[in-house]
């Protein structure tokens, strides 16, 4: 089988984030494409940080689970049917896009797809660390895009 994917028609792995999906543009989520996801994955997870942040602990931009594993798209500004979101670094439960200090070097937003054997019971608005957590010992298979963004 196929190695799981991500990627987005809005911008190529390594590549420039448009600045429409930042916090200079309309800061909605771009379009992400899902490809070869496992057969026994009961569940996708997700996770947007930026580990070039300030104070060397990563940003979390977008935490959601219990995506439905046959989900092929994420579409732009939707959040799937059933799935459930985290709190970004930003205290708040949605999409933040990237927003990195000005004048200094694009930093790396790494979209990061997990495919679960099991849907997560924790409740919306959880942190990244319970996430991950949660996710110990379920990790079928990961997916990475790359995506840059400076100012």
């Amino acid at each position: 089988m196929e190695e799981m994917k991500i990627k987005s028609s809005s911008f190529k792995d390594g590549e420039m984030i448009p600045t429409k999906y930042t916090c200079d543009g309309e800061d909605t989520n771009p379009l992400l494409e899902i490809r070869h996801v496992p057969d026994n994955a009961k569940s996708l997870a997700l996770i947007i940080d930026d580990p070039d942040a300030t104070r060397g602990v990563p940003w979390d931009h977008w935490l959601m689970w219990n995506i439905p594993p046959r989900s092929q798209y994420i579409q732009e500004g939707v959040v799937p049917s059933g799935a459930v979101q985290g709190t970004g670094s930003n205290g708040k439960i949605k999409y933040m896009g990237p927003c990195p200090v000005k004048g200094k070097d694009p930093h790396h937003y790494i979209f990061s797809l997990y495919a679960l054997d099991c849907e997560l019971e924790l409740p919306e608005g959880a942190k990244k660390d319970e996430l991950l957590r949660a996710m110990e010992g379920h990790i079928i298979s990961k997916a990475e895009l790359v995506g840059m963004y400076g100012r």
